[in-house]
């Protein structure tokens, strides 16, 4: 796959029909507004000039800037769903209670899809009309279904996937890594901490799909330099116990086991691991898992043995920007754990208002102009993180990442371990592909 060419149309056509008719089993979806506005075709705006001379577009009026979500709520990834959506109305209040953008209130209008590709193609051609951006779109498999209507629309779209097959749209971008990035980053760590040595076999358990085959692609690629191999093991989201990989990987004599999945694999792949004596280290990406993990029966070997590549810091970190943005979750939804998505939600809300602030600057909110606004940032940051570069279209926005751990007493879950850096490597397999 080349990462740094954008795809030919036909090729997003095929993976669009092959992710719609492909879509997952899920759960009933469900319509929630977070807070918001129910969404409605003659509040939209149409193009023209607002009463202050602002050009505005679909999504846009004179008093409000609607964006939209299309997440999960109801299927796989519902917690993570959840904390995203609740993260972004944290900071849309917030963002109204100082003023709102461009003089204007934010509202986030919220759509169920459950993780079923066809349901949520069916919501974003109901809230199309009426939004100016997308802050949230979970899912690779949507993102992928979604992408010609995305291009037509120039709707700034941040998917809540990091698939490298998102890259070279202007509308669309991919926050932080890659799903190979990650994988080459996991290599790195184990082979610089002695954990892995030349010669040695790499297990890697990873979804079908994009996310599965771009995470492989930058696996083999960092093991083939180190001198290693890696043994491939392709599931589907609704394999949840690993038993007959986790046998197949330690037949191979793996050394250690990448896994690029959800959660709820994460934890079997574990669990079973250490039950079966094959007591090697584990790393996944951010998606890979969740601190409610650290309640289950896995807790134990999820401590011992995983470690988490993320290009966001943990929830944990002392970093200012993330300590008043957790202290600010706890305030204003008590109770509610605080993991990554939290972060991640109100990092891409935070990056979505700096836009939308700069196009307002540049007197147009129309859709095209939200997206050269986005375009022209070189070095934004949120201080929630790595800055991040959005000029390169073909390229990722961060090429850093995290090594963070499983901690049950922390808050999200995880403690860090490294602070962000750039593998050895990265630059030169992102060259290769180009």
């Amino acid at each position: 796959m080349n990462l740094m060419h954008p795809r030919p149309r036909t090729a997003r056509t095929a993976a669009r029909t092959a992710a719609r008719t492909a879509a997952p089993a899920a759960a009933l979806a469900a319509v929630l507004l977070a807070g918001t506005a129910c969404s409605s075709k003659a509040d939209g705006g149409s193009t023209g000039d607002a009463a202050d001379g602002v050009k505005s577009g679909p999504g846009v009026s004179d008093s409000t800037v609607r964006l939209g979500a299309l997440t999960d709520l109801t299927g796989p990834y519902a917690t993570l769903g959840k904390s995203i959506v609740q993260a972004q109305q944290m900071w849309a209040d917030e963002t109204n209670a100082a003023g709102g953008v461009c003089g204007r209130d934010v509202e986030i209008v919220v759509k169920d899809h459950g993780y079923d590709v066809q349901k949520a193609v069916t919501a974003y051609a109901d809230i199309a009309p009426d939004v100016v951006a997308l802050p949230q779109v979970i899912g690779s498999p949507v993102v992928a279904a979604l992408l010609d209507d995305i291009e037509r629309d120039h709707m700034l779209t941040f998917p809540q996937a990091w698939a490298a097959s998102l890259l070279g749209m202007d509308p669309v971008q991919v926050l932080g890594t890659t799903y190979d990035l990650d994988m080459i980053a996991a290599v790195d760590f184990l082979t610089r901490t002695k954990k892995i040595a030349e010669g040695d076999t790499i297990g890697h358990v990873y979804f079908e799909g994009d996310y599965g085959a771009n995470a492989l692609e930058g696996s083999e690629w960092a093991a083939e330099q180190a001198g290693m191999k890696v043994v491939g093991q392709k599931i589907k989201a609704t394999d949840t116990d690993l038993t007959a990989q986790v046998s197949a990987l330690s037949k191979a004599g793996v050394k250690a086991v990448l896994i690029s999945a959800g959660p709820a694999q994460t934890a079997s792949l574990a669990g079973v691991a250490a039950a079966r004596g094959l007591k090697v280290p584990i790393v996944t990406s951010a998606p890979g898992y969740a601190p409610q993990l650290m309640k289950t029966p896995a807790a134990g070997a999820l401590a011992a043995m995983v470690h988490v590549v993320s290009a966001a810091p943990a929830v944990s970190s002392d970093l200012p920007g993330v300590e008043k943005m957790v202290a600010d979750y706890n305030k204003k939804y008590p109770g509610e754990l605080v993991d990554s998505g939290v972060l991640s939600g109100y990092n891409a809300a935070e990056l979505m208002g700096a836009d939308l602030k700069k196009a307002c600057e540049g007197g147009s909110l129309t859709r095209a102009d939200v997206v050269k606004a986005h375009r022209s940032q070189k070095n934004a940051d949120t201080g929630l993180g790595t800055p991040q570069d959005f000029t390169l279209v073909t390229a990722p926005a961060s090429r850093s990442t995290y090594v963070l751990k499983p901690d049950a007493e922390a808050v999200g879950g995880l403690v860090g371990v490294e602070e962000a850096h750039k593998a050895p490597g990265v630059d030169a397999y992102l060259a290769a592909r180009g």
